[in-house]
C-alpha cells in the first residue's frame, strides 16, 4: 500500500481524497493528516485512517484536539503539531510516498516545496505553489527528477492529453472555464452582485475562495500561470474560453490540427483517483459521465473586459519576478474583504490592480523571498481595501 500525507485535509479536497482512498480498499493508507480548525472533521477522519500524525492551525487548538481525543477514548492517539512546524512535519512525513497538496492559500507552500525536494510524488491541488512559487517549485522537481501530478480538473485533463504526444507536437493549450454566475450579467449590474450571489456557482461546489474566484475568473488566471510552470508551455500557447456545461475540462491542440479533449462529470474524485493511481488507471463506478444529458457543447470568447481578473493575471506572469506572488496575495485578502462586505465585487480586480502597480520588480531566488513578498503584497493589499472601503463611504 501506498502511503499518503494530507496537507488540508478537511477542505473539500481532503474530504474527497479521503473519499477516494476508503473507495479503493488495499491501495493506500493514511501516514498524516493536516488540517485547521475543524476538528470534529479531523477527529472523525483520524478515528477512520489512524495516521500517525496530525496537525491543525494553533497550539490552542492542539490542545482541545489532544482533550477531545482523550474524552472520546480514541486508543491509538497520533502525534499532535501545529501551526508552520505541523505542516512541514505532514508534508516531509518520512513514511510519505504521496503528498497531496490541498491546502488553501500559502499556508501549504513550504511544506509542499520541502516535499517536491525530497523527491516525494506530489498530487497537487494547491493553486498557490505554483502562481506563487513556480520557478523555485519547478526547479526542485527537475532537480528531483520527480513530476508533479495536477488534481485541478483542467490541469488534470491537460496532463491526460498530452500523454498523447510530444511537447514539440503541442500547439496551444486550452483551458475551459464555466463562466461563473456572472456570464451573462449585464455589465452595469456587476458593481452590486453579493456574496452570496457570487458564491452561486453554476456546476461546482467548491470552497467559498475559489467560488469567488471563479467569478471573477482569476481562477482561470491562475491556472494560466500554474500550465506555464506545470507543462513547460509559453505563456502565448495557452488559452482561456468560456465553456458553460463543464463537460470538457481543457483541450490540447497539436500542431497537426487534431485537438484532444478530455470529458467528465464535474466531480473531483476523478481526477484525485488520477493522480494519486497515476501511471495507472484504476476500474471506477462512482462517477461517470451521464451522456444522456449530454446535448451540447457551446463556446465563447473570455472577454477581459468582463473578466479583467485575467488580463492582471496575463500581466503579472508577463512581469515575473514578485507579481504573480503578488497577484495571488491581493486577490486572497480582496476577496476575503468582499465575502466580509467590506469591498464591492469589483473592487477585487481594482484592489489587485493597485497593488501589482505597488509591486517592486524583484526576483524570487529562495522561499524566504517568497514569503516575503506575499507578505509585503498582503500588507498593500489590506491599505488599498482599506481605502476603497473610505471612498466608498463617503460617497454613500
Amino acid at each position: 500500500m501506498k502511503q499518503l500525507s494530507i496537507l488540508g485535509s478537511t477542505g473539500s479536497i481532503g474530504r474527497q481524497c479521503l473519499s477516494v482512498v476508503e473507495s479503493l480498499p488495499g491501495k493506500f493508507c493514511v501516514a498524516a493528516l493536516a488540517a485547521g480548525a475543524n476538528l470534529a472533521e479531523l477527529i472523525a477522519q483520524i478515528e477512520r485512517h489512524q495516521p500517525e500524525i496530525v496537525s491543525v492551525a494553533d497550539a490552542r487548538r492542539a490542545d482541545q484536539l489532544s482533550q477531545l481525543l482523550h474524552q472520546k477514548g480514541i486508543a491509538r492517539k497520533p502525534e499532535i503539531h501545529h501551526g508552520r512546524e505541523g505542516m512541514l512535519a505532514v508534508g516531509t512525513h518520512p513514511k510519505a510516498e504521496i503528498v497531496v497538496s490541498a491546502a488553501v492559500g500559502v499556508v501549504g507552500l513550504e511544506a509542499t516545496y520541502e516535499a517536491v525536494k525530497l523527491g516525494k510524488t506530489v498530487a497537487l491541488s494547491n493553486k498557490e505553489v505554483l502562481v506563487a512559487a513556480g520557478e523555485l517549485v519547478m526547479a526542485v522537481a527537475r532537480k528531483s527528477g520527480r513530476e508533479l501530478l495536477p488534481v485541478d480538473s483542467e490541469h488534470n485533463a491537460l496532463h491526460q492529453c498530452l500523454r498523447s504526444g510530444a511537447h514539440g507536437e503541442v500547439r496551444r493549450l486550452v483551458l475551459t472555464a464555466s463562466g461563473g454566475p456572472f456570464r451573462k450579467t449585464p455589465l452595469e449590474q456587476l458593481a452590486n452582485v453579493t456574496p452570496e450571489q457570487a458564491l452561486a456557482h453554476p456546476n461546482w461546489r467548491m470552497g467559498n475562495r475559489i467560488t469567488v474566484d471563479s467569478a471573477t475568473m482569476m481562477n482561470k488566471g491562475f491556472e494560466v500561470i500554474e500550465a506555464h510552470w506545470l507543462f513547460g508551455i509559453h505563456r502565448e500557447q495557452i488559452e482561456v474560453v468560456i465553456h458553460s456545461q463543464s463537460t470538457i475540462h481543457s483541450m490540447v491542440e497539436f500542431v497537426d490540427g487534431s485537438v484532444l479533449a478530455q470529458l467528465g462529470p464535474t466531480d473531483m474524485r476523478m481526477p484525485i483517483q488520477y493522480a494519486l493511481t497515476y501511471p495507472d488507471r484504476i476500474a471506477c463506478n462512482r462517477v461517470a459521465l451521464d451522456w444522456s444529458n449530454l446535448k451540447r457543447l457551446d463556446f465563447e470568447k473570455a472577454s477581459t473586459r468582463r473578466f479583467p481578473c485575467l488580463r492582471l493575471a496575463r500581466e503579472a506572469m508577463k512581469r515575473g519576478g514578485a507579481y504573480p506572488c503578488a497577484l495571488n496575495a491581493a486577490d486572497e485578502i480582496a476577496v476575503s474583504a468582499f465575502l466580509e462586505r467590506r469591498l464591492a465585487f469589483l473592487g477585487i480586480p481594482e484592489v489587485i490592480e493597485r497593488v501589482l502597480a505597488r509591486t517592486p520588480r524583484v526576483r524570487l531566488e529562495k522561499m524566504e523571498d517568497v514569503l516575503a513578498a506575499d507578505a509585503e503584497a498582503r500588507r498593500i493589499a489590506q491599505e488599498e481595501v482599506g481605502k476603497l472601503a473610505a471612498t466608498a463611504a463617503v460617497a454613500k
